[in-house]
Formats: structure tokens, sequence, C-alpha cells
């Protein structure tokens, strides 16, 4: 890891504050991180259940993070790809939490996958595959 949990907090902060809406980071090793996004009425569809878009921007965040606490502090680091599985229902208003985990890093690209729980269940709600796109280094 190249990147402090403080560090890393900061420059989110600094050049990623809108990212704060789609959860706050807890954990950061080497190559994988930990958020939680606390669910209020702004993040549920009709239903009652956590929106798609809600778990997307947590588990796009959360890789974000790894990968940046893996390769550095690197701007313009870019999503790519993201694909996403809804397995079953959240729990609403109920915290979802993300694990993301970087699987390969490469030059140009670092793919990644997130599973997504909700408090107060065992199981994963969503489980994403993750491709970023790597600036070169100048």
């Amino acid at each position: 890891m190249i990147v402090t949990f403080e560090e890393l907090q900061a420059f989110l902060a600094e050049q990623f504050p809108q990212g704060a809406r789609y959860g706050t980071l807890e954990k950061l090793g080497d190559g994988w991180a930990e958020m939680k996004l606390d669910v209020d009425d702004e993040h549920l569809r009709p239903g009652g259940t956590v929106a798609g878009p809600a778990m997307m921007g947590l588990a796009d965040v959360a890789l974000y993070a790894a990968l940046l606490g893996k390769i550095g502090l690197v701007p313009l680091a870019v999503t790519s790809n993201l694909n996403i599985n809804f397995l079953r229902k959240p729990v609403a208003h109920s915290p979802i939490r993300a694990r993301a985990k970087m699987l390969r890093i490469g030059r140009a690209s670092g793919v990644g996958e997130v599973f997504v729980y909700s408090d107060g269940l065992g199981e994963p709600v969503a489980h994403a595959t993750i491709t970023y796109s790597i600036p070169a280094k100048r």
C-alpha cells in the first residue's frame, strides 16, 4: 500500500468531494477498501428498497479507493466498465457496506470486484466487477 488511509481521505475530500454522497471510507488496505453508506429516503426507490444507482455509486467509489491505495493518488484513473448483479433486496433504512478488492492491476487498467452487504443480512445484496483505465505516467 503506497497511500495511507488519511492521505486517501484528504485526497477524496479535496479532489472528489461529491464522492461523499456515495459513502464513507472506513478501511483501506493493500489493494482493498471498505466503505459504508448510511441509507436514508434519498437512497430509496418505490417499493422501499435501496436504489440500484446508490449501490453502484458505493461500489464504484469503494473500488476507486482500493485502486488508489495501491497505485497512488492518480486523479484521472476512471471507470471504464462497471457490471453489477443485484442479488437480493437490501434492508431499507439500514446501512449498506462495500468490500472492494483489486484482482489485477496493469500499466493501463485495473480490474476488481465489490461485494455490497446490507446490515441485517448475512449474504451480499449485490456483486460488481469494475474496470478502471489508468492514465500513462508522464
